[in-house]
Parts: structure tokens; C-alpha cells; sequence
């Protein structure tokens, strides 16, 4: 059961990051905007090259100083967490487990915390972006306003849920799993289940654009394009 377990999980991580990366649509997009990249490059190269931040060499490891943005840091949690957490959660709707349900809810308080820091305090600003970047950019914020809904809407569902469920066992006498779920804590399951597969999708959508706009745009990398945390 447990070789079962995680080999769904997989499968749904899996299905999902391929959702998010699917497509030709975007790679024609891209190479449209290769043009219209290079020739703004050609313009603003030495800028770009004066103000970007040049590593250390004397060091392998950098300091969390030394990043001009500490954007791809955070979100990593964000999109790892909440899609492991929607995996699990679609497969509890079938095992109706309290242990799961409570690491679900861990996971989701993490991983909705580390999206709303990684879309707030710690978005890096842009400058100097062409308009098919400002495009691109668009739509990595207007999929990462999904995730952050959804997940926040997933995260207030799991904790009612968890709630009820501790109240129902302490009333039991019983801090196992619930004895024959309920028609409606399954359905609550569902609900919960569904929701986290829209967050899910949209971080994983999210996802893809930033890899657009760091390895096609070339936004962020040594801080181009990038107004640097540290100057604030």
C-alpha cells in the first residue's frame, strides 16, 4: 500500500509539472520574442553588464547577500509544497486518514506562506523590460494571484476541517481515525481536494513562466533587468 501510495504521488507531481510546461503556444511565443530581445539587448547591454551583480570568485557557496533577489529561493517551496499537498489530499479523499490530513494542513500553512512572501516581499522589481517581457510578466503575477487564492482558500478549509475532526475524536474518546467518515467529511475532502488541484495547477503555471522570464527574457539573472533588495 505504501509502494502504491507514493507511486501516485509521483504520478500526480509528475502530471502536473507537465501541465505546466506543456504547450507549443509559449514556445512560439518565445521565439517571436526573441527578436524584439535581442534588439533591446543590443541596446542596453553595457548598462545591463555595469549594473548586474558579478559573483565572487573566491567563494563557492554565495551569501544570501549576494543573490539580487531572493524571489527563486522562496517560491521553490511554494510550488513543491502545494503540489504534494494537493497529491495527498486527492489521495485521502479515498484513505480518509487524520495523520494525513494533518501533514496536508503543514503543508499547506508552508506552502501558502512561502507563496504570499515570494509574491510580496520578496518580488523583485523590474526595469527596462521589452514589451513582450511585460507580457510574459503579466501572466507569471496573474497565475501566482491564483495560487495564493486558492491556497489560502485550501488552507482555511483543511484547518475547519481539522478542527471538526479533533473535536468529533476528543467527543469519541478516540485519537484515531474516524470511524466510518461521514458523508460530509468526505465530501469536505472533495471540496478541499479540488480546490488544491487549482493551486497546483496555477503555481505549476506560475512556474513556468518565471523559467520563461529568467531563461528566455533573461530577467534576474547576475540582477539584470532586476531593481537589487539590497538598494532599498
Amino acid at each position: 500500500m505504501k509502494i502504491l501510495v507514493l507511486s501516485i504521488t509521483m504520478l500526480f507531481a509528475c502530471s502536473i509539472a507537465t501541465l505546466g510546461h506543456g504547450g507549443k503556444k509559449h514556445k512560439k511565443d518565445s521565439t517571436s520574442a526573441q527578436v524584439d530581445s535581442a534588439q533591446h539587448k543590443q541596446g542596453d547591454t553595457v548598462h545591463h553588464h555595469a549594473e548586474g551583480m558579478k559573483p565572487d570568485e573566491s567563494k563557492v557557496t554565495a551569501d544570501l547577500d549576494d543573490f539580487p533577489s531572493l524571489h527563486p529561493l522562496i517560491v521553490h517551496f511554494a510550488i513543491v509544497l502545494i503540489i504534494i499537498a494537493a497529491a495527498l489530499q486527492l489521495i485521502n479523499t479515498i484513505l480518509m486518514k487524520n495523520h494525513l490530513a494533518w501533514i496536508i494542513g503543514a503543508l499547506l500553512l508552508v506552502g501558502s506562506t512561502s507563496a504570499w512572501l515570494a509574491s510580496t516581499k520578496f518580488h523583485p522589481h523590474t526595469h527596462g523590460l521589452t514589451p513582450h517581457a511585460k507580457l510574459v510578466l503579466e501572466e507569471h503575477d496573474r497565475w501566482a494571484d491564483w495560487t495564493n487564492a486558492s491556497a489560502r482558500i485550501a488552507l482555511v478549509l483543511q484547518l475547519a476541517y481539522l478542527t471538526f475532526i479533533a473535536y468529533k475524536n476528543r467527543n469519541q474518546n478516540t485519537s484515531s481515525d474516524l470511524s466510518g467518515p461521514t458523508r460530509y467529511t468526505r465530501i469536505a475532502a472533495i471540496a478541499i481536494a479540488l480546490i488544491l488541484i487549482v493551486s497546483a495547477y496555477s503555481v505549476s503555471r506560475a512556474g513556468h513562466y518565471g523559467a520563461q522570464l529568467v531563461h528566455i527574457e533573461g530577467i534576474g539573472p547576475q540582477g539584470k533587468f532586476l531593481e537589487m533588495e539590497h538598494d532599498h
